[in-house]
């Protein structure tokens, strides 16, 4: 079922930013075309069950990526993921990178949100210094998952401290169910 026909009743509350390299797709099996473009990746293990299972329970997800529009769709339909997403903001479209409020202000306003709802929105990355800071610099609650050994798992400073840590994506459907319920 498609990300535009669920039932609105189902929606839930909370609001899920993901990055996608090392949080949905494993960069260390991505092979690139001449342009610098993923033509192929795989997904972390149990990334996949992660994201549709978010969407299947009323989600709203969006991805929030420094990278190439045309890599992340090549990737993300290639893994059967692309349609969980309500959309997708990309540092390609926005010409600028995380930690930039740009990026994550392009998702809120694609998301039809204001400023006013950071208090209900979650970013999921492995990038201490881009998700992390990014998140936390906005007022989003910041998830780090800790599963990628190309990034550093230690922050240089308090803006790169998370307010949640996973070692694996599964991890984040109890997280969130939690924090779901206590939006209340």
């Amino acid at each position: 079922m498609s990300h535009k026909t669920k039932n609105v009743s189902n929606q839930k509350k909370l609001i899920i930013l993901l990055d996608c390299g090392d949080t949905i797709i494993d960069e260390g099996t991505e092979i690139r075309d001449e342009h610098d473009i993923v033509i192929h990746a795989d997904v972390i293990p149990g990334a996949d069950v992660m994201v549709k299972t978010l969407a299947e329970r009323g989600y709203t997800l969006a991805i929030v990526a420094d990278g190439y529009a045309q890599s992340f769709k090549n990737i993300l339909t290639e893994n059967g993921l692309y349609d969980c997403f309500t959309t997708m903001v990309y540092s390609e479209t926005v010409k600028a990178y995380k930690p930039s409020s740009r990026m994550f202000k392009a998702a809120i306003g694609a998301l039809d949100l204001t400023e006013q709802d950071c208090s209900r929105i979650v970013m999921v990355g492995n990038n201490l210094s881009r998700d992390v800071k990014g998140a936390n610099e906005m007022g989003i609650t910041s998830i780090f998952l800790s599963w990628s050994p190309r990034y550093p798992k230690l922050h240089l400073d308090e803006s790169e401290i998370p307010d949640y840590t996973i070692s694996n994506p599964l991890e984040l459907l109890d997280l969130v169910e939690k924090l779901n319920q206590q939006l209340g």
